[in-house]
């Protein structure tokens, strides 16, 4: 079984280092350029809506029970797929009249919902290429949500917590990397 030296191979790096050096160098300009120039800059908007009860505990007096927090944890995933549905992306396009410039699909592959983990919270995000826009459109699907919601469930059991805001960083370039 053949060793290796450790002197031996720091010998051989070193012989090579203007190599390396050269190449590492020719590398680090060949991302910056492709980072600046070639990548289109996206911006992430997100608006944060809970899951409360379905009940007004103020008004009956009644407290938040195990099952409503059970109910509440299930419609989760259901809600995940409405929020980025045919009917509600083509209300938030036509109401912020977009219709000629993003498509329903573009639209849909632009928004992601994730529920925050252990939590009745749902985070709805959209990427666009404009900040100002990438908010408007996920403060306008959440609003056309709770409506929805409000229909289909006969029940008021969403609420914003948290509005999106435009965001002054893009989302998928990082300069440094």
């Amino acid at each position: 079984m053949e060793e290796i030296d450790i002197k031996e191979l720091i010998g051989l790096f070193w012989s090579k280092k203007i190599e390396i050096a050269i190449i590492t160098v020719i590398l680090v300009i060949i991302g910056a350029v492709y980072s600046y120039t070639m990548i289109t800059p996206k911006y992430s908007s997100s608006t944060t809506l809970v899951l409360a009860s379905q009940k007004d505990s103020a008004v009956t007096g009644e407290t938040l029970t195990q099952a409503d927090m059970t109910i509440n944890s299930k419609l989760v995933g259901t809600y995940s797929q409405l929020v980025k549905s045919k009917s509600v992306v083509r209300e938030a396009l036509s109401r912020l009249e977009l219709t000629d410039k993003i498509s329903e699909d573009a639209l849909r592959n632009s928004v992601t919902v994730k529920s925050v983990e252990d939590t009745e919270i749902i985070k709805i995000t959209v990427q666009n290429h404009d900040p100002e826009i990438a908010a408007k459109i996920a403060n306008e699907i959440a609003g056309i949500f709770s409506v929805k919601v409000s229909e289909i469930y006969g029940i008021n059991n969403v609420y914003v917590v948290d509005v999106a805001e435009p965001s002054t960083v893009p989302s998928n370039i990082n300069h440094t990397k």
